[in-house]
């Protein structure tokens, strides 16, 4: 099935599949932007909020992550209305919104503008640039046309680029971008629609998830990217997911699988492995999990990252997910794209 080509176009109506495959192109089109928008300058800033919602904030829970061990200041990621009580004049607010109409992104900025924080705005038009622009604040223009999930090169990196330009980020990103590049271009040609399952991990993963529910495990940088696969499943796959984190689910989570068979088996559970970097403590809580999951779950599947440095293992990983929710879309006969739910919500939260 997910081999027919004019089968996947007729269910892919709105070509997320295509659109997904653009990631590199996205992260070359933002080194541009991000190079040629003007951003204030800023001399003290004690900590940094990242604030969001949904495919605009898992950009802030990448950077959180991808950052913890390179930064002297703390990096928070807001996903509410309003900011922390600590936030003040010291604090960086990065407000991103991809359509630039997150009323929850909005509130934010208003509040951080109160509370006269040092802000960048990053969306593709909407109030947020208005609210930039009439105020002399930083802000970067992205591409419109995406769904904010197909546009996460652009707010992310928009995001990375931005804290170097402002000397945040000391370290040369650019090698790391380089090595992104890369390792996703070869990954697309061996994971694109046009290579065959036989050769395409993508739609290997996606049969063997395929009428089972999704359960994802993340563990240090792969916290940010277990929570993605799962956004992914619900948005692309249109399915119920779940995702957790090592080692705290070592501490709860595990006891629920290993005595109630009759829901177990339900279940697909998923591990990303980087034996690169998996302390002992990590390799032996990972394996146990595995072999329990073997003897209770539908399946277990390892993922295998690719890569050398952070950056580029987090975007392969990242990468794969994306292109295992479509896939898992189609075998499901369902278009990708369109997310009814969310948006009979913003006609019920637009009468308040």
């Amino acid at each position: 099935m997910l081999d027919d080509l004019e089968l996947i176009s007729k269910i892919d109506k709105s070509g997320m599949i295509d659109t997904l495959a653009r990631f590199p192109e996205q992260i070359k089109e933002t080194v541009d932007i991000v190079n040629s928008t003007g951003l204030n300058s800023f001399f003290k800033i004690d900590n940094i909020i990242i604030s969001g919602m949904g495919g605009s904030a898992i950009s802030g829970d990448i950077i959180q992550s991808l950052f913890r061990d390179r930064f002297d200041i703390p990096i928070f990621v807001n996903r509410a209305y309003n900011l922390p009580k600590w936030a003040n004049k010291n604090t960086l607010v990065i407000s991103q919104s991809y359509s630039g109409t997150t009323e929850e992104t909005l509130s934010t900025f208003k509040h951080a503008n109160q509370k006269k924080c040092k802000i960048i705005g990053i969306s593709s038009r909407g109030k947020l640039q208005e609210y930039c622009e009439k105020r002399d604040i930083s802000h970067i223009k992205i591409p419109s046309g995406f769904t904010p999930r197909a546009a996460t090169a652009y707010l992310l990196f928009s995001s990375i680029l931005a804290l170097e330009k402002i000397g945040i980020l000391k370290n040369n990103i650019e090698s790391e971008i380089g090595e992104t590049l890369e390792l996703l271009g070869e990954f697309r040609v061996g994971n694109g629609k046009m290579t065959p399952e036989k050769d395409n991990l993508s739609k290997q993963i996606a049969n063997k998830i395929f009428n089972t529910i999704p359960q994802v495990y993340g563990w240090e940088i792969y916290d940010p990217i277990a929570k993605r696969w799962c956004t992914q499943f619900n948005e692309n796959s249109k399915v119920i997911a779940r995702y957790d984190s090592v080692p705290e689910c070592n501490h709860n989570d595990i006891v629920g699988w290993s005595q109630d068979p009759e829901m177990s088996k339900k279940f697909t559970c998923l591990l990303f492995r980087d034996e690169k970097i998996e302390t002992v403590y990590m390799s032996k809580r990972l394996n146990f999990m595995k072999n329990l999951f073997k003897d209770v779950a539908a399946n277990v599947i390892e993922i295998q990252v690719k890569g050398k440095k952070t950056l580029a293992k987090m975007m392969y990983a990242m990468y794969l997910g994306d292109f295992v929710s479509c896939y898992l879309a189609i075998l499901r006969g369902i278009d990708p794209t369109p997310v009814y739910a969310i948006t009979e919500l913003k006609k019920v939260l637009a009468e308040i």
